[in-house]
């Protein structure tokens, strides 16, 4: 199944792109998704424990299901004040 992933922050900077597609299999979580990107992208990998989910405009668990055309967004921490 295809879900679209969309970055902001460090993490664009990093993959070099705001939004792509993943091609991941039934059954798969935002977790998946995250592991299928710091495989292309190792140095992604650290900044898991950092990071909020959201799915479909909505945060969730990292390990909530997903569905064909779900679009799941990396959350970084925010800096500021």
């Amino acid at each position: 199944m295809k879900v679209r992933v969309r970055l902001f922050a460090s993490l664009r900077d990093v993959v070099g792109r705001e939004a792509l597609e993943l091609e991941l299999p039934e059954g798969a979580t935002p977790a998946t998704a995250w592991e299928a990107l710091a495989a292309a992208h190792p140095e992604l990998a650290p900044r898991r424990r950092s990071l909020a989910v959201a799915v479909n405009r909505a945060y969730e668990a990292f390990d909530v299901a997903l569905a064909a055309g779900d679009e799941v967004v990396f959350i970084p921490p925010i800096a500021g004040g």
